[in-house]
């Protein structure tokens, strides 16, 4: 990480516009809400988090030659797709967890069948956000395919799958890391290219924004394996494949210039984490 870039004020700004825009895009409370539906869509989206996919988003298009203004629509879909699955993860038929964020799920605050109903509304009205994201120019239209693609069966959805049947106690570096580009590398992979599409780069650089969000999703991922003290058969190997991912991140935004110093810090970033992890130190 460059020793000048203030990550933590650049997340604290893009976190704030954020959550704004989140707010305003989810549907108004106002006037009927039959089964608080519309209340468990925000309990869902806007119960906490660190919100790094669609920070991730800002920072890829910001690098790719865009702004705020230009991410906002996918840093939105990228988040509320991300929020349903969530909700949907959290039931007693996937990891039945009664608790998210120090927080009852939206399962156990609004019910079973509301909490599958929250995740419908999600999906569909990330997809409703980033096309809406066409009046702000672009290859929105090409962002769109990269989101359904990576939130799908070839994606996040066929991670899940793959991650029930494995379980906790996976042996080898090569099928974990599968589980991980799918499951959590994917949304990120997704962030890299909304970013770069919405700024209207050329392939090139959506390319290596694409496979930046890819190497950083599974880096990220072997690190919140390190701090829930998961997969621990594989520790010292993702701690050393982690080093070897934020070396190709580095890499991959080499010749962008200052544009990429967030993209850079964030890199830096998830390998200090790792490394704390790794000592003890639990961060997040």
């Amino acid at each position: 990480m460059t020793s000048k870039f203030d990550l933590k004020a650049y997340f604290d700004d893009r976190r704030a516009k954020v959550d704004a825009a989140l707010q305003a895009a989810l549907p108004s409370r106002n006037g009927g809400d039959p089964g608080r539906l519309r209340e468990a869509m925000h309990y869902g989206v806007l119960l906490g988090g660190k919100r790094m996919r669609p920070l991730l988003t800002i920072a890829a298009c910001e690098a790719a030659g865009g702004d705020v203004t230009r991410a906002m629509p996918a840093a939105c879909a990228i988040e509320m797709v991300h929020a349903y699955s969530l909700v949907h993860d959290d039931l007693p038929a996937m990891d039945n967890d009664l608790e998210r964020r120090g927080k009852p799920t939206v399962h156990i605050a609004f019910g079973h069948d509301k909490a599958i109903l929250c995740g419908d509304g999600l999906l569909t009205l990330a997809f409703e956000t980033l096309a809406r994201g066409h009046t702000l120019g672009g290859r929105v239209a090409e962002a769109v395919v990269k989101l359904a693609h990576y939130a799908g069966i070839e994606g996040m959805v066929g991670g899940q799958a793959m991650d029930l049947v494995a379980g906790q106690d996976v042996r080898d570096l090569e099928a974990l890391e599968q589980i991980h580009a799918k499951k959590t590398g994917a949304l990120y992979a997704a962030s890299g290219a909304m970013g770069a599409l919405l700024a209207g780069a050329s392939n090139d650089i959506v390319a290596r924004l694409e496979k930046w969000g890819m190497q950083f999703g599974i880096a990220f991922q072997h690190a919140d394996d390190l701090l829930d003290d998961d997969q621990v058969a594989l520790r010292s190997q993702a701690i050393a494949r982690v080093d070897a991912l934020v070396a190709s991140c580095f890499e991959l935004v080499a010749q962008i210039g200052t544009a990429a110093e967030p993209l850079r810090a964030i890199a830096g970033w998830v390998q200090e984490r790792t490394h704390a992890a790794a000592a003890g130190e639990k961060r997040d």
